[in-house]
């Protein structure tokens, strides 16, 4: 039996809403891909297995065979043969970007606990540049903008505003969570799993609404 085509508009309509966590054929994250995707991955066999709670049907055309129109049922995490000969980024730290950084910090306020919105933040270099100090996950913490403009071109011990927390490097399925703000139940426990003890994921507190 031909694979079934993806409703055109079906696809449209959940692809704005829905993205399909890619694994290599081991289990390991690759990326996010649109819900068109992964039906092409479906219709090709290139799915080495899959697993969620949550499932999409897509509906394609009538078989001339048995007069039933074909369906393809996705899940919401997808395993891929494809990459399971490539080398998993492991060890690559994931790009800076200030969302990841605010969501990786939970948007605190590394130097007054307070929660703000991510226009109310700011990237804050705990060492600063003019002092060498690098843009990186591990010198930068999400601040407010009053904690930002106190602190000044000083480290935290002279401005005698001691960090909250820690900064360091998202792992890779940590990175996964921060990239995506609409993450399935299913995929988020899947990732979860995956996160190190020490991440501030772990932790309760939510962005404010």
């Amino acid at each position: 039996m031909q694979a079934p085509k993806p409703s055109d508009a079906l696809v449209t309509r959940l692809a704005s809403s829905v993205s399909i966590l890619v694994l290599d054929a081991s289990g390991t994250p690759r990326r996010w891909i649109e819900l068109e995707d992964a039906a092409g991955y479906y219709c090709k066999q290139q799915v080495a297995w899959d697993l969620g709670d949550n499932t999409f049907t897509l509906r394609g055309g009538i078989s001339r065979a048995t007069g039933q129109r074909s369906t393809l049922t996705l899940r919401s995490i997808v395993a891929v043969r494809s990459d399971s000969g490539r080398r998993a980024p492991t060890v690559v730290a994931p790009a800076l970007a200030r969302d990841m950084l605010f969501a990786r910090d939970r948007h605190i306020c590394a130097y007054c606990g307070g929660r703000f919105r991510p226009s109310e933040l700011t990237a804050e270099h705990v060492k600063p540049q003019s002092r060498g100090g690098a843009t990186t996950w591990t010198n930068l913490v999400s601040a407010c903008k009053a904690c930002n403009l106190r602190k000044g071109n000083r480290t935290p011990e002279q401005a005698r505003m001691p960090l909250l927390y820690v900064p360091y490097v998202p792992s890779l399925h940590e990175a996964f969570i921060l990239r995506n703000r609409r993450i399935l139940a299913d995929q988020m426990e899947f990732l979860m799993a995956g996160v190190p003890a020490h991440s501030r994921l772990h932790a309760p507190d939510q962005a404010p609404a």
